[in-house]
C-alpha cells in the first residue's frame, strides 16, 4: 500500500525543523522540500551558527534538494516553509524555478508578499495558512523570550 501524505503531514516536518533551530537559538523558521510524496531536502535557520545572512531555511533548502537531484531547478518540488519567505528566499525559489510553495505564518514585517507575487516564477503555485496558529504562535514565543 502506497501512503500519500498531504500538506499538514509535510508542514509537521517543517515545524520539527522549526524546533531545531529554536534549540539552537536560532530564529524559528524550517523547511522541507518534497518531490513525488519524499522528502528531498530538510532544512532550518542556521545565520547564527553560521554567521551567515543568508543561511536562512529555505537557502540552505534549495542547495541540499539541487545537490540530491542533481540539478538546479526545482520544478516538480513543493517547499514547505513554517514562515513566509523573506525577498531573499522568494527570489532563490524563482530561480530555482520550484513548482510550490505552501508556508505557514505570514510575516507582515519582511515577508516577500509585501512586494508582490511577481518576486515568484509565473508557474509557481502558492499556498498559505497551512498550520499557521502553530507557526505564528512559535515565531512569537521565540522573540517574546527574546525581549
Amino acid at each position: 500500500m502506497i501512503q500519500v501524505f498531504d500538506d499538514n503531514y509535510f508542514m509537521k516536518q517543517a515545524i520539527a525543523e522549526a524546533e531545531i533551530a529554536m534549540e539552537k537559538d536560532e530564529v524559528p523558521v524550517g523547511a522541507v522540500i518534497v518531490s513525488q510524496q519524499r522528502i528531498i531536502a530538510r532544512s532550518h535557520n542556521q545565520t547564527e551558527i553560521l554567521k551567515d545572512v543568508t543561511a536562512h531555511a529555505e537557502m540552505i533548502g534549495i542547495t541540499s534538494a539541487s545537490s540530491y537531484l542533481g540539478a538546479k531547478y526545482l520544478q516538480d518540488c513543493t517547499i514547505y516553509i513554517t514562515l513566509e519567505p523573506c525577498v531573499m528566499c522568494a527570489g532563490a525559489l524563482r530561480w530555482a524555478q520550484i513548482g510550490k510553495i505552501v508556508y505557514g505564518a505570514t510575516d507582515d514585517k519582511a515577508g516577500f508578499t509585501r512586494i508582490g507575487r511577481e518576486l515568484l516564477h509565473p508557474k509557481t503555485k502558492l499556498a498559505f495558512g497551512i498550520k499557521h496558529e502553530e507557526c505564528s504562535a512559535m515565531m512569537s514565543d521565540f522573540f517574546k523570550k527574546k525581549r
